[in-house]
């Protein structure tokens, strides 16, 4: 079957959501009593469809998130580890990044800090914010190679201009002079015109100790700190459940065997001889 010249066109245009549901329309026999203007608005729809996830996924591969599959619908509600459901529900909206406002995720290793960054920057991605991950101790070591070869003011500029920045695994080794410049460089730039994510081990009250000359963490944690929300969770390591239960989902756990067998039937009493 030869293509129709309108979708030679339309894919020359780049329409090519357009071009896709036009071959669908005209295969479709009930397409012929639709008017004209109901095939041309379905026909935007569905352009406008396929732009908007080509543009969430061009994002999601700019972000480099860790936990690329991680989704905000997905958050476990049940494991003991103190998670706000209703803060969490709030920062899905993503206001608090079109406010420009912080978020803090403090708590032990294996707690899942690092999949919810990632589950809030999915969510990002999705609300047309650009966002940009990365894992502070490779972060630093990047920027000191960056100083060097020329690359710092392009790098610089990535990490001061997006819609939101996610610093994982905050500490906690202290901060070497060059580090507290960079750093206090990347935090004044951004503040009041994106939003950061911090991940942390430790809770925010040593933060200041990690930074270490009093000057720059003071102005460090006021910028980072004032209008921060602030996710505190605690409890067992989820690295350790799953890898001891690989199989383990809580909405599937099936109940033991044993309560799950029929009961036995009874024997037959053997009949009493005359």
């Amino acid at each position: 079957m030869l293509d129709h010249p309108t979708i030679d066109q339309l894919k020359a245009l780049k329409l090519d959501g357009m071009a896709e549901a036009f071959v669908e329309l005209a295969s479709q026999d009930a397409s012929g009593d639709m008017s004209h203007a109901e095939w041309l608005g379905l026909l935007i729809d569905r352009e406008a469809a396929n732009r908007t996830t080509k543009r969430f996924k061009s994002r999601l591969r700019a972000a480099k998130l860790r936990h690329v599959g991680a989704a905000i619908e997905d958050i476990d509600y049940r494991s003991p580890r103190k998670l706000d459901k209703a803060l969490m529900q709030q920062l899905a909206t993503c206001r608090w990044i079109a406010e420009h406002r912080n978020l803090l995720i403090t708590g032990p290793c294996g707690i899942g800090k690092t999949w919810l960054a990632s589950a809030l920057g999915q969510k990002a991605c999705r609300d047309d914010h650009t966002v940009v991950y990365a894992r502070v101790p490779r972060l630093f070591a990047d920027l000191e190679l960056a100083h060097g070869d020329g690359r710092f003011p392009r790098l610089f500029r990535a990490l001061t201009k997006c819609d939101l920045l996610i610093l994982d695994d905050w500490g906690p080794d202290r901060l070497t002079a060059g580090q507290r410049r960079d750093l206090m460089e990347i935090v004044e730039d951004r503040y009041g015109a994106g939003s950061t994510l911090i991940t942390s081990q430790l809770p925010v009250e040593k933060w200041h100790d990690v930074i270490g000359e009093p000057t720059f963490a003071d102005a460090i944690l006021d910028r980072l700190v004032h209008n921060a929300y602030r996710v505190e969770l605690n409890g067992p390591s989820m690295r350790k459940a799953l890898r001891r239960y690989p199989c383990w989902r809580p909405s599937l756990r099936r109940p033991p065997l044993q309560s799950r067998r029929k009961p036995p039937r009874p024997m037959a009493s053997s009949p009493t001889p005359i």
